[in-house]
C-alpha cells in the first residue's frame, strides 16, 4: 500500500494510474515498438503492457539469456504476446550500431521507440568509448540509436499513415545539474565528477534531445513526435548505486510509485490518442507538464545536438 495522488489531471489520469489504466481500450495491433531496458523495472512493465495491447515489442538487452527469460515471463501472462529479443548495450556505440544494422536488415517497421534504459549515480566510470558512463548510457547511446533508426521510423510513418512516437525517459533530476546545465568541456573529468550532478546532466540531455529532435522533425514535416517524461520516484533497483539516496528511498517507500504506476506515463505518451500531434513536450503523472530551468533552453539543446553529432561521428 502506498500514498500516491489520486487527483486526476486534464488527461483524466492521476499519479496513481497504472500502465494498464492509461491504455485500457487501446488496440495496438499492427504497431511495432522498441523498448530499451525491458528486462526489469518499469521497462519490463512497459513491454508487458504494450504486448497486452497487441503491440509487437522488440526488447534490446545486454544479456540475451536474461532477455529470453523475460520474454517467457511476459508470454506466460500475455499468451498472444508478440515479442522479440535482440542484443544491445546502449553504453557502447559499436553495440548500438550493430543492433540498428541488424534491426534494419530484418525489414521490420517501427512505430514507437521508447528509450528507457538508464543508470543512476554510479562511481566515476568511463564507457567502452571513453565517455563518462552516465552520459554515455543515458544520452549518447540513445542519441545514436535514434538517429540510426529514424529512417525506418519515417518510412513506417509514411507507408502506414500512423504517427510515429519517440519517448525519452528523463527525470525531474534534470533540474539538478552542473552550473551551465551541461559541462561540455568536462564530461569526462573525474576530478569535478559528482554522481548526482552527472545524473541530472544526463537527464537534462534527454529533455533537450527530445526538444531539439522534435523541432527538426517538425521542420522536416515528418509525422513523428518526440517527447520526454518523468516516470516518478519508483521502487526499482535503479538507485542501487545511490548511497545515501538509496537509504532515503528506502525510508520513503510509502510515498513511492509501484512499477505499474511508474510505467504508466511511458505507456500513456507512447500509445494514448490524447497525445497525438503533441511533440517536444514534457510529461509527468500522465499529464502534460513543463520542463524546468535549463530544460527550456533551446540554444543549449542545439549545442547539445551538435556536440552529440561530433561524439557519435568520431567513434
Amino acid at each position: 500500500m502506498t500514498w500516491i495522488s489520486i487527483f486526476k489531471g486534464k488527461s483524466g489520469f492521476a499519479a496513481s494510474s497504472t500502465a494498464e489504466d492509461v491504455t485500457k481500450g487501446i488496440d495496438g495491433t499492427g504497431l511495432t515498438a522498441i523498448v530499451t531496458g525491458a528486462t526489469s523495472g518499469i521497462g519490463l512493465e512497459t513491454a508487458r503492457v504494450l504486448a497486452l495491447r497487441g503491440v509487437h515489442v522488440v526488447m534490446p538487452v545486454r544479456n540475451l539469456e536474461s532477455g529470453e527469460k523475460v520474454k517467457e515471463s511476459i508470454g506466460e501472462k500475455v499468451p498472444n504476446a508478440k515479442l522479440d529479443v535482440m542484443e544491445l548495450d546502449v553504453s557502447s556505440m559499436e553495440s548500438v550500431r550493430k543492433f540498428a544494422a541488424e534491426y534494419c536488415s530484418k525489414g521490420l517497421p517501427l512505430n514507437i521507440l521508447i528509450l528507457n534504459a538508464g543508470i543512476m549515480a554510479p562511481p566515476f566510470t568511463l564507457s567502452k568509448d571513453n565517455i563518462e558512463l552516465q552520459f554515455a548510457t543515458n544520452h549518447v547511446g540513445n542519441f545514436l540509436l535514434t538517429n540510426l533508426l529514424l529512417d525506418t521510423m519515417k518510412k513506417t510513418a509514411r507507408e502506414s499513415g500512423i504517427e510515429g512516437r519517440i519517448v525519452l525517459l528523463a527525470s525531474e533530476f534534470h533540474r539538478i545539474t552542473y552550473k551551465g546545465g551541461i559541462v561540455f568541456d568536462k564530461i569526462n573529468d573525474e576530478k569535478s565528477y559528482n554522481p548526482w550532478y552527472a545524473y541530472g546532466q544526463s537527464k537534462l540531455a534527454n529533455v533537450l534531445h527530445a526538444s531539439e529532435l522534435s523541432r527538426r522533425l517538425k521542420e522536416e514535416g515528418v509525422n513523428i513526435t518526440a517527447n520526454s517524461l518523468h516516470p516518478g520516484l519508483i521502487r526499482t533497483n535503479l538507485s542501487r548505486n545511490g548511497g545515501l539516496f538509496s537509504g532515503f528511498v528506502n525510508a520513503i517507500q510509502f510515498f513511492l510509485k509501484n512499477v505499474s504506476q511508474g510505467a504508466a506515463t511511458t505507456c500513456y505518451v507512447a500509445l494514448h490518442p490524447q497525445v497525438k500531434g503533441i511533440s517536444g513536450q514534457y510529461f509527468v503523472d500522465n499529464n502534460l507538464d513543463k520542463a524546468k530551468g535549463y530544460g527550456l533552453d533551446q540554444e543549449l539543446a542545439k549545442k547539445l545536438w551538435d556536440f552529440s553529432v561530433k561524439i557519435t561521428e568520431s567513434k
